[in-house]
């Protein structure tokens, strides 16, 4: 079941933050997030205060995670979006994370879809979303749900690492 997450789902959200980037740390992986830095605590605990934080609920445990808002990075900017839509008409979906000992369920594909539906609920016309360019399973995932390629740019994610990431769009 996914589901608005709980004050008390923060600290499963934190923990497959970790889970995720020590997984990564020691046998390498493609989401360039970095222990510490992003994500954090602190980016859960925001997005739960924003009202914006998503659970993938699996057995009363948390499966996955993901943040839902309007708030695109000024890094958008540097894109030639192809679908014209004004802030509150672009859904953006920010750090969805499946930790590894939940990975390779299709949870993935269920939090896009569940990220379409909510778009749809609140009528947006599109939804936009940013990953690292070296994240070949994520943008697989997006691509195997209908986004398409919009560009990519050299950012500092949340000011501190820098990546090349790529941007992807869907017309709703």
């Amino acid at each position: 079941m996914i589901r608005k997450a709980i004050e008390k789902d923060i600290d499963s959200v934190e923990k497959s933050y970790t889970e995720l980037l020590e997984y990564e740390k020691e046998k390498g992986g493609y989401s360039n997030w970095v222990l510490g830095l992003y994500p954090t605590r602190e980016t859960a605990q925001r997005a739960f205060d924003e009202n914006s934080l998503y659970v993938l609920e699996c057995d009363g445990e948390i499966c996955a995670s993901i943040i839902l808002n309007h708030l695109q990075p000024d890094d958008y900017g540097k894109i030639n979006w192809k679908y014209e839509a004004d802030e509150k008409e672009v859904l953006v979906i920010h750090t969805l994370c499946i930790p590894p000992s939940k990975a390779g369920k299709g949870l993935g594909k269920k939090m896009i879809e569940f990220a379409v539906n909510k778009a749809v609920e609140l009528n947006c016309k599109v939804i936009r979303l940013d990953t690292y360019a070296g994240n070949t399973p994520a943008a697989n995932l997006y691509k195997s749900k209908g986004f398409v390629y919009a560009g990519k740019a050299d950012v500092m994610l949340q000011g501190v690492i820098p990546e090349e990431q790529i941007f992807f769009e869907i017309k709703l």
